[in-house]
């Protein structure tokens, strides 16, 4: 009876440590990168990565996630000059897009949320076009600029 009872107690005590260790990882470096275009952190070494995935949308589980929104992708047009200017940034309601040196009459602009889903897709008709954001959540969004169907720049929006 008494070796019963020393061995359970045992068994019990070994996988209570056993779970205390289990929720730790031991990455083989990490660090900040800084420079004059940002700053990045990075681990190396991560031993475990996993995806679940529901209904409503999925989720990664991990010691870092990756996060990457581009504001320069597209083309390279010389004569080409984009300003979007962003009051106030983050914005609350809406967002203007000024457009210089240009004059095309296919140049549209769509509006995805992060899922990828296109909110809002219409023609730029003036130099300064008001795209309105008060009927969104807050949360962030891609603006991305096209000539006919060519992608010429994509804008990262952060919306309160």
């Amino acid at each position: 009876m008494i070796h019963a009872r020393i061995t359970a107690t045992a068994l019990v005590v070994l996988l209570a440590t056993a779970g205390l260790h289990a929720q730790e990882t031991l990455p083989a470096t990490g660090g900040n990168a800084m420079g004059v275009g940002g700053s990045s952190s990075y681990t190396v070494g991560q031993t475990v990565y996993s995806t679940n995935s529901g209904t409503t949308g999925s989720a990664a589980q991990g010691v870092q996630q990756p996060y990457e929104i581009s504001t320069s992708v597209g083309i390279d047009i010389t004569e080409i000059s984009l300003e979007l200017v962003v009051y106030p940034n983050p914005t609350n309601n809406a967002i203007m897009l000024n457009i210089g040196n240009y004059n095309n009459e296919k140049l549209t602009y769509q509006l995805y949320d992060m899922q990828g889903k296109l909110l809002d897709s219409n023609q730029v008709v003036y130099c300064s076009t008001t795209i309105s954001l008060q009927d969104l959540p807050a949360g962030t969004y891609l603006l991305s600029l096209l000539d006919n169907i060519t992608l010429i720049k994509t804008f990262s929006i952060v919306k309160n």
